[in-house]
């Protein structure tokens, strides 16, 4: 398709469509001759996910680039290649090392990998800025004198776990490796919102279940 048709297949104006490619966010269409490209399906698939990192995840542009690096590095294993993606993703606020409620809050975290068995994300506890946001976020609720102890946090961790092999089951679904990741980086910025509106609404029906609706 050229470029007309990418823009009224995606919504996306001519005008950004050329800023996204200026910037590396697209790759460059197959040049049929000096002033004419052609895009493809995996174009139109990219640059809905670009809009969606940029429009609903608020993504900065730099940010963005970086996420869709670790997506196109075929260098990289699938668990590597996934987990940097996501790692490049905006976190959290960066937990201060000094505060108490942050050093109570990573004996808490590590307490809590250690009684689900996950290995993998121990040992990169040192690495991941998802393992400092979660840290952050204890300490965080810690500090305003709610619990949240490693034994609170256990069955909603086994939860989030049914929910990433959920995740995973789906990525499956894709044959290459690059609509694996870009799935999975799709589901971070777009789901993620609705499994926290899911949860609220589950909320309301739990609690109109056990106390009626007075």
């Amino acid at each position: 398709m050229r470029l007309a048709e990418l823009s009224e297949r995606s919504g996306v104006s001519t005008a950004t469509i050329k800023y996204y490619l200026r910037e590396g966010l697209l790759a460059p269409g197959r040049q049929v001759n000096a002033t004419t490209a052609e895009y493809d399906e995996g174009h139109l698939r990219r640059l809905r996910l670009v809009r969606a990192m940029i429009q609903v995840g608020r993504m900065p542009v730099a940010t963005a680039r970086e996420v869709l690096r670790h997506v196109d590095d075929e260098s990289l294993g699938r668990t590597i290649r996934l987990g940097a993606a996501l790692w490049a993703m905006p976190q959290g606020p960066e937990p201060d090392e000094e505060d108490p409620s942050v050093v109570a809050a990573r004996r808490e975290v590590d307490a809590l990998l250690r009684m689900l068995g996950w290995e993998t994300a121990h040992e990169l506890a040192s690495l991941s800025p998802v393992h400092r946001s979660l840290v952050a976020a204890v300490a965080a609720l810690i500090r305003l004198g709610y619990p949240c102890d490693a034994q609170l946090m256990e069955p909603y961790a086994e939860l989030m776990h049914q929910v990433a092999r959920r995740d995973l089951d789906l990525l499956q679904t894709h044959a290459a490796e690059r609509d694996k990741v870009e799935t999975a980086v799709a589901a971070a910025v777009l789901f993620e919102p609705v499994l926290r509106a899911l949860h609220r609404l589950a909320q309301e029906e739990e609690s109109a279940r056990r106390y009626g609706l007075e």
